[in-house]
């Protein structure tokens, strides 16, 4: 198949979703309507968000998220490991070396993103999230303006009244044990969601065992009409064995090997996180509600490295508000929200010896301190939007954000005299949204977006080689430029959605590594992002019992350095490093009304520029899985279901996730290579009663 034949649809764009039709896209199709009367998500704006939910999460194993949020379009999710994984969006986040930043992070409306803007969705089950909901770009005024936009995650509810308790036990290849217990309970007054999760497994690589195991209490209660309180705890411990990435010629000749020095040190990294979340909500009056939440999170975070061991906590605070409301002008119902967002963190960190050279063999020794740091870190965003409807067919929403961060860098290992302290209060930025949509009809809609973002570097990047902030780092800011239709065919059975933008984002931000444990960053020129996003969903019935779902989603990405010298060199021209230009994600779902389905999904994904110079590409690959299940209530509030999974049916040898610009260190060759998975199976057994 031809991807790039896809192009051409370059002519059409993408879907807005009115609150009313927020449903998973695959099963919930035939609901969905965009009516003339519809009403904006006064929080997020009128133009399109992505959500997927459990009829996509039933497409891959009850642990694999990077392949159900791959199936966004837009999004591409590199996976080295189940604790290594880095998220862009729309390219943006491509060229950070390790993990998810340039974008924020929520689980149930709370900020999950750290002071220095790292995320790590590696930390949250799978099996407890009821959505995810992705915002493309800086539309999303309330939720950080970030370039590359936010991610919502929700936890799974009971919809019913009642007290359900239920498990879900899954084996696998390498080993695989997981198993989530969820006691759920639903009254007039009161929610109220308990799960404990725990999962293990060896690994397709060597040293990759990952172990973990979590709480997660969800309860809420109404006071009466006008008051709730809601409650948010989870605690999670894990400890994941790390493989590292490996040079080409070891993954060509046994992909399943560890690097060599991680490999002999047996690295690691061992983690317990906390987050607790208290939520008030009152309504006013009809036309005026506000809803604010307390927070902390902790993060005690121990990893050996061959080079150096790294021992760090970071406590983490801070308080969310928004109001909503509406009031009537002769168009029509106006909606608008206000509110701000204040996240404080204290990190502290040092790094010792790693003497596992002198240890027998056994792996990482502790040995003297080699360094001690404290960060204070501050982020404030203040926002709002106001939607008004100049006609019962057009909507204008115009929305802002405003940052200000702040950094404090204590060095409390050396000397008064070599001191190395510093901060960095970052001038306020001002990002402004603009959105408009307008109805043809019930089932076509037209918007545009235009709107301003930015990233921060972390603090480590805003420090010299010698350890000192450097002032002339500079914030990255980019302008987004969007253009998408809603089409609803064949009597709303087919869903298409189509989106081209371009993103024009100025002092782009390079991370040059210049140690095995060390970056630091500088702004290096501009880059332009453009792309296109297809998503089309088709329902129908074979049968009267039986419904075939074929989907489909297509990311063409035309990311390119616009003026990018990094020393003598000038890359001004090529392919941004780190994103593959065509991206496929389809599949069918077949559904019987007996309660047996069966899944098969597809993902193409494209060669990746892996250095500046585009010198190297890694291959381009295509994974085949699919998913067989069963569900059947074999007595009266009794459920019984099994699955059976194969993953990468064909057996192909990919790269997963990569690294890219790798340096070689003491004339080993450049490690860029994560290995994907072999061909692998699970199977699960599900049990929910209803007390």
């Amino acid at each position: 198949m031809n991807y790039k034949l896809l192009v051409p649809l370059v002519l059409l764009t993408q879907i807005i979703l009115g609150q009313e039709i927020k449903k998973d896209s695959i099963t919930q199709l035939e609901e969905v309507v965009i009516s003339e009367k519809r009403v904006s998500n006064p929080i997020i704006g009128i133009t399109a968000t992505d959500i997927i939910g459990a009829t996509t999460f039933e497409n891959y194993s009850p642990l694999d998220i990077a392949s159900s949020m791959n199936q966004i379009s837009g999004v591409f999710l590199l996976s080295g490991a189940l604790n290594t994984n880095r998220i862009t969006i729309r390219g943006v986040g491509a060229r950070t070396p390790y993990g998810t930043d340039k974008l924020r992070l929520y689980y149930n409306e709370i900020p999950i993103t750290n002071g220095t803007g790292f995320s790590t969705i590696e930390a949250f089950d799978l099996e407890n999230l009821g959505s995810i909901e992705v915002i493309k770009g800086p539309k999303g005024s309330a939720y950080g303006s970030n370039l590359g936009g936010a991610i919502l995650l929700q936890s799974k509810t009971q919809k019913s009244d009642g007290s359900v308790l239920s498990n879900n036990f899954t084996v696998g290849s390498y080993e695989l044990l997981k198993n989530n217990l969820d006691f759920s309970h639903r009254s007039g007054n009161m929610d109220l969601s308990l799960k404990y999760g725990h999962m293990e497994t060896n690994g397709y690589r060597e040293n990759s065992r990952f172990e973990r195991d979590a709480v997660l209490l969800n309860t809420s209660y109404s006071i009466n009409a006008q008051n709730k309180i809601e409650l948010l705890v989870n605690y999670i411990d894990y400890t994941a064995q790390i493989p590292s990435s490996i040079s080409k010629d070891a993954f060509d000749e046994d992909p399943k090997q560890a690097a060599f020095t991680w490999k002999q040190a047996k690295g690691f990294e061992a983690n317990k996180y906390n987050l607790l979340g208290l939520t008030y909500s009152h309504a006013f009056s009809k036309k005026l509600k506000n809803a604010t939440s307390i927070f902390y999170s902790y993060l005690d975070h121990y990893e050996p490295r061959p080079f150096n061991i790294l021992d760090e906590f970071t406590n983490g605070f801070g308080l969310r508000t928004n109001f909503t409301g509406s009031f009537t002008i002769p168009t029509g119902e106006t909606n608008y929200s206000f509110g701000s967002e204040l996240y404080k963190d204290e990190y502290h960190w040092g790094t010792f010896e790693n003497l596992y050279r002198d240890n027998n063999g056994n792996g990482s020794l502790k040995g003297d301190q080699i360094s001690n740091n404290r960060e204070f870190r501050r982020q404030l965003n203040i926002f709002g939007a106001i939607t008004l409807p100049l006609s019962s067919k057009l909507l204008v929403q115009a929305g802002f954000n405003v940052n200000n961060t702040f950094y404090n860098f204590q060095d409390i290992f050396n000397s008064a005299e070599d001191n190395k302290s510093a901060e960095r209060d970052f001038k306020p930025v001002f990002l402004p949204n603009l959105d408009v949509s307008y109805a043809f009809s019930d089932t076509h809609l037209l918007y545009a977006n235009i709107s301003k973002g930015f990233s921060n570097p972390s603090l480590e990047e805003t420090l010299t080689p010698g350890g000192i902030i450097n002032p002339d780092i500079a914030q990255e800011t980019g302008n987004n430029y969007e253009l998408g239709t809603n089409l609803f065919l064949a009597g709303k059975k087919l869903q298409l959605k189509v989106a081209i933008y371009q993103m024009d984002i100025k002092n782009l931000l390079v991370a040059q590594r210049v140690g095995e444990d060390q970056f630091i960053g500088k702004n290096a020129g501009k880059t332009k992002h453009r792309g296109l996003e297809v998503d089309a969903n088709y329902r129908f019935k074979i049968t009267p019992d039986l419904a075939l779902h074929p989907f489909l989603s297509y990311t063409f990405n035309n990311h390119k350095f616009v003026d990018f010298v990094d020393g003598d060199e000038d890359y001004s021209g090529n392919p941004l490093t780190g994103v593959p230009k065509n991206k496929v994600n389809t599949g069918i779902q077949l559904k019987h009304s007996s309660g047996f389905y069966w899944n098969t999904t597809l993902q193409h994904i494209d060669e990746i520029p892996l250095d500046d110079a585009t010198t190297l590409y890694s291959e381009a690959f295509t994974i085949l899985n699919t998913r067989l299940g069963y569900k059947k209530e074999i007595a009266r509030d009794f459920m019984i279901g099994v699955d059976l999974g194969i993953n990468n049916i064909s057996n192909v040898q990919y790269a997963q996730s990569v690294l890219i610009n790798a340096v070689g260190f003491g004339g080993a060759a450049p490690r860029y290579y994560y290995p994907g998975n072999a061909r692998n199976y699970y199977v699960s057994f599900q049990l929910s009663y209803k007390l």
